[in-house]
C-alpha cells in the first residue's frame, strides 16, 4: 500500500533589520518566530483565525521544539517557511518546518509539538472535533 504524502504549506517572509544580530545574521530566536507565523499563515489558509479559538476557551501551545541551525539567514533575505503537520492527536498537532533562503538553501529545521490546552485550566484536552475537523482537512 502506498503512503500518502502530506501536503505542505509556503509561506514566504523577508528578513528585518530587526530580525538580526550587529553583523547582519539573523538571530537564532527568530527562526522560532518565523515557523510561528508559517503555522499562524497555514491556519489562515484554511479559513481559522486563532482569536475564534481563544474566544472560546480553547489555545494551542508549543510544548516541545527541535530546532536544527544549518546556515545562516541575512538581513534582507526573502525566506521560504515550510510547514506540513505529521501527526494529529487526540491533544496535539506535530509539525516538521523547514526555511529555506531564495537560493533554495536549506537554513533550518523545526520538529513543533503543539498542544491543545484550556486556557482557564492550561490543562491539555482534546482538541474541538471542528478545530480538529480544520486540521485533518489541511494535511
Amino acid at each position: 500500500m502506498q503512503e500518502q504524502q502530506k501536503q505542505i504549506f509556503d509561506w514566504h517572509v523577508r528578513v528585518y533589520y530587526e530580525d538580526t544580530d550587529a553583523g547582519g545574521i539573523v538571530y537564532y530566536a527568530n527562526y522560532l518566530k518565523f515557523c510561528e507565523r508559517g503555522r499562524t499563515e497555514w491556519l489562515r489558509s484554511l479559513g481559522v483565525e486563532q482569536d475564534g479559538w481563544l474566544a472560546s476557551g480553547t489555545a494551542f501551545v508549543v510544548r516541545h521544539v527541535t530546532l536544527d541551525l544549518k546556515a545562516p539567514a541575512r538581513f534582507n533575505d526573502e525566506l521560504l517557511v515550510t510547514t506540513q503537520v505529521t501527526q494529529v492527536k487526540r491533544a496535539s498537532v506535530n509539525f516538521h518546518q523547514q526555511i529555506f533562503n531564495q537560493q533554495q538553501q536549506l537554513l533550518c529545521t523545526a520538529d513543533v509539538k503543539a498542544a491543545c490546552v484550556s486556557i482557564q485550566e492550561m490543562k491539555p484536552v482534546a482538541i474541538p472535533a471542528p478545530i480538529a475537523e480544520v486540521i485533518k482537512r489541511g494535511t
